[in-house]
Order: C-alpha cells, then structure tokens, then sequence
C-alpha cells in the first residue's frame, strides 16, 4: 500500500476538527484526567451523560502514576475495591484492610474504561477561565497547554456544559478561578479555598468523598481539590478515596445521592 503523508495529516486533523466541534457542547465537563476525574467520567458517561474532559498534561493519570515516591505501586482501602474489579484491575492483598495495585494497570483502565463508556479525553488542553451566566458556571474557557506554558498573546475558546468538575489536584483550579473573578461565592466556611491539612491519610480518605459536591451552581470538585477547596487533610499515595470521590460526584450529577 501506498502512503501519502499529506493524507495522513488530512485524517488527524479532520478528524479532531470533527471531535473537537463535538466538544463545545456537552453534559459534563471534568476538568483533570486523575483518578477521580477518570472514574467521575466514567460513571456519567455510561449512564448516556455527554462528557468531555480536559487534561492539561500529555498523560492522563494525574499523581497515580507515580504511586508513592516513584514506587510504581498504591493503595487502595475495602471501600474502594468494588471500584478496582469493576474496571477489572487486578490487585493483592497486603494485609486486612489493606490492598495494592500497578498504578500503571490502573490508570490504562481507569482511562480505558472512561473511553469505552463513552467519554471523550482532550489531552494538552488547560483550562484558564470559566463562563458564569446568571450566578451559575456554565461553561470552561479552554486554550493549549502550550499556549499557557509559553504565555503567548493567544485568544482562546468557549465550551459549553450543564456542569463542570473540578478534578484538578491540589490547586483547584477550577474553584479558584470562580474565587478569583467573583470573590468568596463557594459554599464553604470563608467562601474562598479553605486549603488542605497536612498528611493525616485516615482523615484525609474520609475527607475527600465527604468534601466532594457542588460548591458553586453548576460546579463540582472531586478528589484532593474537595479537600483543597474545603480544607481536608492529604492522603498520599492511597487512592481508595479519590475512585470514590469520582464516583460520589457522578451520583451527585445523576441525583443518585
């Protein structure tokens, strides 16, 4: 077979052109592709919500790739098990209470999983506002990465959603833009990131799915940026409380909770 490398070009971008029109509007946005983004997208999109989400880096996975101090393994609690067999990651145990996974296996199915149930990953994108219309976010402005790493002059575009979820880790990105252009409007005891604790895994588990919800109309956090918006503890590299996290968000979303 003969190959045209013009051709090659045409059907990357078309093809993004394509999905990335399909992007602008959409149920759900989550904002972060870690652990507890992935599971929140999972969840939505295979109760038949529209879901795109944004991950500023290369690589989805956020800080599970890593386990702890570059151990490639983590650990995850009984609470969060039915999570790992449900996307079929397989996992040992340590000791009662205590299980480990690859956290390479696991983000490939964490995000596999998200994919085949319908969610759409747009890598290397950041999102660097957000659309407010009547006292609710409505929306994300979005731009590439590259674009904010280099601070370039560039414009950027609008998407579209029902709700947006801020999965982004320890900054809260999301939330803090809302604080940033608004003022203390989150549901939280000053209005403003209240910050996170110190390292107190324990609390720090409980926290994250207790402190994951809407925090502003039309705004959800999840996973450590629950616990930075609301000031729960860091966990470290257990991870049973972020896949619960994005789970409880998602039944949030669909009214299951």
């Amino acid at each position: 077979m003969h190959l045209e490398d013009v051709t090659i070009s045409k059907a990357i971008i078309s093809r993004y052109q394509e999905e990335l029109l399909e992007a602008l509007e959409s149920d759900v946005a989550v904002v972060g592709g870690g652990p507890a983004g992935l599971v929140a997208a999972y969840y939505l999109a295979r109760a038949n919500k529209k879901v795109v989400l944004f991950e500023r880096k290369l690589s989805v996975g956020g800080g599970m790739w890593g386990g702890g101090m570059m151990f490639n393994q983590i650990v995850v609690q009984d609470e969060a098990l039915p999570i790992l067999k449900e996307f079929g990651i397989s996992y040992t145990t340590f000791q009662e209470g205590y299980y480990t996974a690859s956290s390479v296996e696991a983000v490939a199915a964490l995000t596999l999983g998200a994919v085949r149930a319908g969610a759409k990953i747009y890598n290397l994108i950041s999102v660097e506002d957000v659309m407010v219309r009547d006292n609710r976010v409505t929306g994300l402005v979005i731009n590439w990465t590259s674009v904010d790493v280099a601070r370039l002059h560039v414009d950027p575009l609008s998407v579209q959603c029902t709700y947006v979820i801020d999965c982004t880790g320890h900054d809260a990105r999301v939330a803090s833009m809302v604080v940033k252009k608004l003022g203390p409007v989150l549901k939280t005891k000053s209005g403003s990131l209240e910050g996170e604790k110190p390292m107190w895994a324990e609390r720090g588990e409980m926290a994250t799915v207790a402190n994951t919800g809407e925090i502003y109309p039309g705004l959800f956090v999840a996973g450590m940026a629950a616990n930075a918006v609301c000031g729960g503890h860091r966990m470290g590299p257990i991870f049973g409380g972020m896949l619960l996290s994005g789970r409880r968000a998602a039944r949030l979303i669909l009214g299951e909770e």
